[in-house]
């Protein structure tokens, strides 16, 4: 798995050898091409080099225009060594590009395949590499899955230059450091950490350094990649590090004294340590007032609960406390259970797994037909189940209740993380009734406070509980009252603003 030995061999100051090695070690690949070059002094020596890049990862244009003249040859003052007409093609004539210098194969092909154009001269022991890379990217646009009515609509996109660049643009501190790691023997993929040195506490830092530097692995395609490295080693449904795509959730999470983790080809990073009450907040709680944040803010929490208990607790009530419902309910319930064959749990399971399967069909399917397809789809499958008889009106009406509270989370994987717990719920309740519910959600909440995110509690502030954290949890206080900044995270900075 370590890379080859013969990579880290120092470059031959024979050009055609180290021309020949490239192509031979690349297997002679189409797109690695190479183009040959004469350099004129003024005292008449000739030297010949050659440019070798990767076609589609530099921009040709720019290339050439620091590289190249229109005939292929460039002319320079009197020089008499290759090493010397190096060093003065670095300094006076390539305008363009981060330039530097590369000795060995290992540092060659690095720079190749990241979008440099490499410089060779006959009679030199190392090339030059220069930044031409070409950003083809998408453009920043407004992010699909965290929008909102107002606020930013700028996303980050796949380039992580341009994301580290909208992070600097909001927060304009010396004290913003950025981190740079490069991860994958196959990939080599940039990856960045972003904090603010005079909040952060050295611990989060610490350990996040530890667990990075261990990550030995051939590509990171995706900031899911180093989210698995760096969670905490704890079997669990719930996420313990939080994802986002907008610039400003990463920037107001650093300002509280949190690490944001930038990952090169995907416009979601990563911000640890990571609380339970972090994933029902929105960045829009905080760009509305703060008692209408607070409401919708508790609406979330209860939408949770509802995706979280209600098909379980129709279970519990259906099949062993029928005595708690009102008498025409009852009435009105029974008669509807007569024409269905199976019992409830099973009536349920059917029905939560068939939704279950539109929902992952509407994310698959093309945009076009995928939204009236789990529309649609689950309209008619529900109402054809009932008049066939094999559910009841009422298990369709506690199963949509459920799948809708389940889109209010503004986080994804903590709807995820409840669809997984939701089953649970329901197999208990169908075999204890409300006991069973009882003892599942004791079971959850001492597993939730078992959990941490980075070695921090999971439930900070919550437990253990620390009244003057209150102010951002179940409710958003105004802001010129959030005066310090979470003490969960024993931060070097508490002090977010001064007292009014």
């Amino acid at each position: 798995m370590n890379e080859p030995e013969e990579n880290k061999q120092p470059l031959s100051s024979k050009l055609a050898f180290n021309l020949s090695r490239i192509q031979e070690e690349t297997g002679n690949s189409w797109d690695i091409k190479t183009r040959e070059i004469e350099i004129f002094a003024e005292s008449g020596v000739i030297f010949k080099g050659a440019i070798v890049y990767v076609e589609g990862l530099v921009n040709l244009h720019d290339m050439l225009h620091s590289l190249l003249s229109s005939d292929s040859s460039l002319r320079v003052p009197d020089v008499a060594h290759p090493e010397e007409l190096l060093a003065h093609l670095r300094k006076s004539i390539i305008a363009e590009g981060a330039i530097a210098s590369v000795d060995t194969f290992e540092s060659l092909y690095e720079a190749l395949f990241t979008g440099c154009s490499m410089m060779l001269l006959e009679g030199c022991a190392y090339a030059l590499s220069v930044g031409t890379k070409d950003q083809k990217a998408r453009p920043i646009e407004e992010p699909n899955v965290q929008s909102v009515v107002r606020g930013p609509r700028e996303g980050f996109t796949e380039v992580i230059s341009w994301n580290i660049a909208m992070v600097r643009r909001k927060i304009k501190s010396r004290h913003l450091r950025v981190e740079p790691y490069k991860i994958g023997k196959a990939t080599q993929t940039d990856i960045a950490l972003l904090y603010m040195d005079n909040i952060v506490t050295d611990g989060i830092l610490d350990k996040l350094r530890e667990r990075m530097s261990a990550i030995d692995v051939d590509g990171i395609l995706e900031s899911n990649y180093i989210e698995e490295y760096i969670q905490d080693k704890q079997p669990t449904p719930f996420p313990t590090v939080f994802n986002t795509e907008r610039p400003d959730v990463v920037t107001a999470g650093m300002l509280e004294g949190r690490v944001a983790i930038l990952v090169d080809g995907t416009p979601f990073a990563l911000l640890v340590p990571a609380l339970f009450t972090q994933f029902f907040q929105s960045s829009e709680d905080y760009y509305q007032r703060a008692d209408f944040a607070t409401l919708i803010r508790l609406l979330r929490f209860f939408s949770f609960f509802l995706a979280l208990l209600t098909p379980s607790v129709y279970i519990a009530v259906s099949t062993f406390h029928q005595e708690m419902l009102p008498t025409t309910l009852l009435y009105n319930l029974a008669s509807q259970r007569e024409a269905t064959p199976f019992p409830t749990f099973v009536e349920a399971l059917l029905m939560e797994i068939t939704f279950e399967i539109l929902r992952e069909a509407s994310v698959r399917m093309p945009k076009t037909v995928g939204q009236s397809i789990s529309i649609v789809g689950t309209l008619v499958i529900g109402q054809s189940a009932v008049e066939a008889g094999l559910v009841s009106a009422a298990m369709v009406i506690v199963v949509s209740i459920t799948a809708i509270s389940n889109f209010v989370l503004p986080a994804f994987n903590m709807g995820i993380a409840a669809r997984i717990v939701r089953f649970l719920l329901m197999l208990l309740a169908a075999t204890f009734g409300l006991y069973g519910i009882f003892i599942g959600m004791i079971l959850i909440v001492l597993h939730l406070c078992s959990l941490t995110s980075i070695g921090f509690p999971y439930m900070g502030s919550l437990a253990p509980f620390k009244l003057k954290d209150q102010k951002d949890t179940f409710m958003r206080a105004p802001i010129p009252r959030m005066i310090t900044r979470p003490k969960s995270f024993l931060l070097k900075n508490l002090v977010r603003q001064k007292k009014r």
